[in-house]
């Protein structure tokens, strides 16, 4: 029985309810049963009798009605008024504050209406990620960085023992060769569509865990591997495993730690996917010259990624609030009996098959349909192309062209790391300086396009770097020169992706995911294909015109577009944005109607256990109070 279908008698005891426990449409602030506060509550005070004290079941079960029915009609208010300021233009999306329950909330806002909503303790709850002692947050920094570092390490290492791998298996074509290596990315683009939604579902936790393994198990196979076709699958299934750490290892970091003071935990996450294809060829190369067979590069990172999953396994703790809250509910429950104890996920939570089906679709969608995510997108999708048919074609120019051993070949990549580092270092101070110069011209008010200018830079960094490495190389001057061109091109490519993805961030915070999934995507599908065709491109024009004409493809691909973005980003991306809010308002609707259905399910069943419990009752009373049965007892 919904509270809004009930029969006269129970309209009575519904007021009744209300006015006992200060509930109506003016007040919903709780006179006669003691409330909850933010203060630290023990299981005692969750109890059914200290909750709602001498009421009855009846009117306990109305009052647990009301109450999740003004919460989710608050949250509906909510949601509602942001979609309309949007649409309407009254407040710019970069600077709209987050939707209902975004970015952990915990819904303590309704305390006063729901005595029996699980929250943190206050703002200082130790439970709370956010409030972890500090060593506890550097660890759990630490071991994802670790998680996200063996992932890219693992697809790139395999790359000086391809040409002994193709021996062992009579394999002469480049392109499969270079698939051996790519196929890895591939499985980079498809799966972060779904991982995302089931890591907030079941935990980051678990999912890091069980994708880690995978990446073992499938890291293993590849060197037990006895054919090419067995190669591809293994190692296309260990980047299934290796996708989860990198789209969940950001929102690892967004648990732990609030905007202001993310920074540097980020800098320090991103050094593993930049370092990681760099590390492992250096160790590969060594290990396949002096073991003498390929195997034990694979089998030698499946030793490594085991001892990072035994740490994980050991001291990485479950970050994401949501399923904590949940937990913590499971825990009072049963210390304080009372089973209608919840957390706000219960009440106003996204279904699962919605996630999914959100986190697959829209990021298609908004690469195809938002010309700022697919301008900016081509442009990092191009780069990081590029990075791995480098990655890909070293061991032949180094060892045929220079005559290196594979040893002596890893270490060249060491260009490359040297380039990643002072990237990063760099262009995080400087991004930072002159966006936080450039707000402060314009009033103090930011602007997602004043991440914008150092991205300027980038196309004839990139230029001078390719041409650089592909003259050197061709003319077969000392190898410290080509080495200088692949670090000049490495320390460009820090600067794209750091410029492209923060803007992306700050274009909309609420789709900020799906931006930075749209461009993943296209950028893991140019590190996959691009690498297929890169030892045929240098074969049929030479290092030094195959790379002058990528030199130019970056000038034309990056230089214009950000331009455009400059002074017309912040038309284009309201226009998107309003679209995307509207569509969104419609989700949200239909997810609106998909909890007020399970409410009223879950409504019915109470009351159907009501009712039963009341017939049992009633037939009991007349078998007590039948005169046929007190004469059989008095004989």
């Amino acid at each position: 029985m919904s509270i809004h279908s009930s029969s006269s008698h129970d309209k009575d005891i519904v007021q009744i309810v209300e006015d006992s426990i200060g509930l109506s449409k003016t007040d919903t602030r709780s006179s006669h049963v003691s409330r909850a506060s933010k203060a630290s509550r023990a299981a005692s005070d969750y109890q059914i009798d200290h909750i709602y004290g001498d009421m009855d079941r009846r009117e306990i079960t109305l009052a647990r009605q009301i109450t999740r029915e003004t919460i989710l009609s608050a949250y509906q208010e909510k949601v509602r008024s942001r979609a309309s300021s949007i649409i309407n233009g009254k407040i710019d999306p970069s600077t709209a504050p987050p939707p209902p329950l975004k970015n952990g909330g915990d819904g303590s806002q309704f305390l006063d209406v729901d005595p029996e909503l699980v929250t943190w303790d206050g703002d200082e709850d130790p439970e709370n990620p956010q409030n972890w002692h500090t060593y506890k947050k550097v660890a759990t920094t630490v071991i994802v960085s670790l998680y996200t570092f063996v992932s890219p390490l693992t697809s790139s290492i395999i790359s000086p023992a391809v040409p002994a791998i193709a021996a062992e298996y009579n394999e002469t074509r480049p392109v499969v060769q270079s698939l051996m290596v790519s196929i890895m990315i591939l499985a980079w683009a498809i799966c972060p569509l779904f991982v995302a939604p089931l890591s907030e579902m079941y935990g980051r936790k678990i999912v890091m865990d069980v994708s880690i393994l995978v990446l073992l198990a499938f890291t293993l196979g590849c060197g037990g591997a006895q054919n090419t076709a067995q190669m591809a699958v293994c190692r296309f299934f260990a980047g299934v495993g290796g996708a989860a750490p990198l789209s969940v290892g950001a929102g690892v970091l967004a648990d732990l730690y609030s905007p202001q003071k993310r920074g540097t935990a980020l800098a320090w996450y991103a050094i593993g996917p930049t370092v990681g294809p760099v590390v492992a060829p250096i160790a590969a190369g060594w290990i396949v010259q002096e073991t003498n067979t390929w195997r034990w590069v694979m089998w030698v990172d499946g030793i490594f990624i085991g001892c990072v999953a035994a740490c994980g396994f050991l001291f990485y703790s479950e970050t994401y609030p949501p399923v904590l809250l949940q937990r913590k509910a499971k825990k009072l429950r049963k210390e304080s009996g009372n089973d209608d104890l919840h957390t706000i996920y219960d009440i106003a939570s996204e279904p699962l098959s919605s996630k999914l089906y959100t986190s697959m679709t829209r990021p298609l969608r908004i690469l195809v349909t938002h010309p700022i995510v697919m301008g900016l997108g081509l442009f990092m999708a191009f780069t990081y192309g590029f990075m791995y048919i480098m990655i890909v074609t070293f061991p032949a120019l180094w060892t045929e062209r220079y005559g290196f051993s594979l040893g002596i070949m890893g270490l060249t990549f060491l260009g490359m790391g040297i380039g990643f580092l002072a990237g990063t270092w760099f262009w995080c101070v400087y991004t930072q300086k002159v966006y936080i110069k450039l707000r402060d011209q314009n009033g103090g008010v930011p602007k997602p396009e004043f991440r914008l200018p150092c991205i300027f830079a980038a196309p004839f960094l990139e230029c001078i770097g390719l041409i650089w490495y592909g003259w050197s190389a061709e003319s077969h001057v000392h190898w410290i020169m080509p080495i200088i061109g692949t670090g000049i091109f490495s320390f460009a490519v820090m600067d794209v992706f750091q410029t492209i993805q923060t803007y992306l961030i700050d274009m909309n915070p609420r789709f900020s995911a799906s931006y930075v999934a749209s461009a993943s995507l296209f950028r893991s599908l140019f590190g996959f294909a691009m690498p297929l065709f890169g030892r045929q491109m240098y074969d049929a024009m030479g290092y030094g015109w195959a790379n002058t004409m990528c030199g130019i493809l970056a000038v034309v691909l990056g230089l214009p577009f950000p331009i455009i973005v400059w002074f017309y980003g912040e038309r284009i991306r309201n226009r998107f944005d309003k679209k995307l809010e509207a569509s969104q308002a419609k989700k949200d609707e239909k997810n609106m109607e998909k909890m007020r259905k399970r409410e009223l399910e879950r409504e019915l069943k109470e009351q159907e256990k009501l009712d039963k419990e009341k017939n049992e009752h009633v037939h009991f009373v007349a078998v007590e109070t039948s005169p046929s049965i007190k004469n059989e007892d008095s004989l």
